[in-house]
């Protein structure tokens, strides 16, 4: 029986090893996820405000990041909006409440992404030092079990058993406390990121507004070496047959 409580306490540290290695890794990637969407976002955001007007903001395709993402489906549902009838209920909205809706979806896109191991983090933060404390246990019992078994209370009996315990309980606190500083950093970067993304959102409303909520399409962009597709020299642009 002593052999199991031994097992016990370190399948416990191995757990809260394991933890602690799940904790940094998500810190590391977390970290570098937000580094990279705040360089991108401000090089869009400069960017576009630098357009000289609304049509060549639309033209921004090479940039990435969470604004510029927000903005192209923005673009996006504008040209739509302009090329589908509407004739059923996708295409049925008003032009500013398509916009609208569309923005806020990819805006909620957006903080899902951002939000991706948050709750692995919360969940170690709350369970860590329960499962050290789990281990602490199990080491008692086992320091009682020796103390029974050697009928003796001295410091040689009962001092690994109880080293064990405590390390356990410390191990477990110090997977806690990153996982909950990390959580509580990361979310609050994400509210600043989707505070900004609403703040652009009804920016960018405002301003396609002024244009009557239409863009002008785009021409497709042709690959090198390949041609304009040919035209019939027989019919016109309607269709029509053209006669000489």
């Amino acid at each position: 029986m002593s052999e199991l409580y031994q097992h016990i306490v370190e399948w416990t540290l191995w757990t809260l090893i394991a933890f602690s290695v799940i904790t940094w890794t998500l810190i590391v990637i977390k970290s570098i996820q937000h580094i990279l969407l705040s360089r991108q976002n401000r090089r869009f955001t400069k960017t576009f405000w630098s357009a000289q007007d609304l049509h060549a903001a639309a033209s921004l395709e090479k940039y990435v990041g969470a604004t510029a993402r927000v903005a192209a489906i923005g673009f996006q549902t504008l040209r739509n909006a302009d090329s589908n009838a509407a004739n059923d209920l996708e295409h049925s909205w008003d032009r500013q409440d398509l916009l609208e809706r569309h923005l806020r979806q990819q805006i909620q896109k957006e903080r899902r992404s951002l939000e991706n191991g948050l709750a692995v983090l919360a969940s170690i933060g709350n369970t860590a030092p329960f499962v050290g404390l789990f281990g602490t246990v199990f080491g008692i019992i086992q320091a009682l079990t020796a103390i029974t078994a050697s009928k003796s209370a001295s410091i040689e009996v009962v001092a690994g058993p109880i080293g064990e315990a405590l390390i356990a309980t410390g191990i477990g606190i110090a997977v806690a406390v990153p996982s909950v500083l990390a959580y509580n950093f990361f979310l609050r970067r994400v509210k600043l990121i989707a505070a900004d993304l609403d703040d652009f959102a009804t920016d960018f409303v405002s301003l396609v507004q002024k244009a009557g909520f239409r863009i002008k399409a785009t021409a497709p962009v042709l690959k090198a070496g390949q041609a304009q597709p040919a035209r019939d020299l027989g019919k016109s642009d309607s269709g029509k047959e053209v006669f000489a």
